[in-house]
């Protein structure tokens, strides 16, 4: 089914950044928000927080070795 649905220039705008920022459809952006609740805003700072995340592992801020072993020795079996 397609709906066609008008909305202000701005939050056009705010979809169409999501999608560019997070690889979306426009039309997914606009499902996540309409199936799960998730805001525009909710979106844009999910999509903030993953950016940032990625960034500091880029620079290999993302966690030490003795933090990867422990998790890693967390969940071995017994």
């Amino acid at each position: 089914m397609n709906i066609k649905v008008d909305i202000k220039p701005e939050m056009q705008r705010r979809v169409t950044a999501i999608a560019q920022r997070t690889g979306l459809s426009e039309s997914q952006i606009i499902a996540e928000a309409l199936e799960h609740g998730r805001s525009l805003d909710w979106q844009e700072r999910f999509a903030e927080k993953v950016g940032r995340g990625i960034a500091a592992a880029d620079r290999g801020e993302f966690a030490s070795q003795a933090e990867i072993e422990r998790v890693r020795s967390k969940y071995r079996p017994s």
